[in-house]
């Protein structure tokens, strides 16, 4: 039994939740985000819970009890306090400056990097090293994440690149005279 499936998802104030079939749509300060789910599970509401069950015994419905409870914790999670994540760019003349809904980055390539922001994702620049991209849609803001990260993962050497705050980087030892 899926012990995260178990769980129910606790709709706070301030949240608007709609079910209609297989489509949930969830409605909060951030913004409004919608989820299709699959026939294998059940959902239902009771209160200022939601909580989700399998459709069947078959082995898919119960992969997919976990999965769904999930996907509707983030959604309710991204329209109340949004998902935040936080980049670092090691490297001498290493950037990145925000101009307009472009990113504009300069790691060491011999052109400067754009990236378009997609909508729904602020990107805000501190100290030129430091990048914090927020949204409500935590899939939409890590995808742009890994899209930065990319670029210029970490080597293990120097560790330049870019990286998550606090991510810890396995380096290795330089050649030996």
């Amino acid at each position: 039994m899926s012990r995260i499936g178990k769980e129910p998802v606790e709709i706070p104030s301030g949240v608007d939740v709609k079910i209609d079939g297989m489509l949930v749509t969830i409605k909060g300060k951030q913004g409004e985000l919608s989820l299709k789910l699959t026939d294998d599970v059940e959902l239902s509401q009771e209160d200022n819970m939601l909580t989700v069950k399998p459709a069947n015994d078959g082995k898919r419905a119960r992969m997919m009890w976990g999965t769904a409870r999930s996907q509707i914790q983030n959604l309710v999670t991204g329209v109340t306090d949004g998902f935040i994540y936080n980049l670092e760019i090691h490297g001498v003349g290493y950037r990145a400056a925000v101009q307009g809904k472009s990113l504009n980055l300069q790691l060491g390539f011999s052109h400067d990097v754009n990236l378009d922001i997609p909508d729904g994702v602020t990107v805000s620049v501190e100290r030129n090293t430091e990048l914090e991209i927020s949204g409500p849609n935590k899939g939409q803001v890590g995808q742009f994440c890994a899209e930065i990260r990319k670029l210029r993962p970490p080597e293990p050497y120097k560790g330049k690149g870019v990286r998550y705050r606090g991510e810890q980087i396995l380096r290795k030892e330089g050649k030996k005279k």
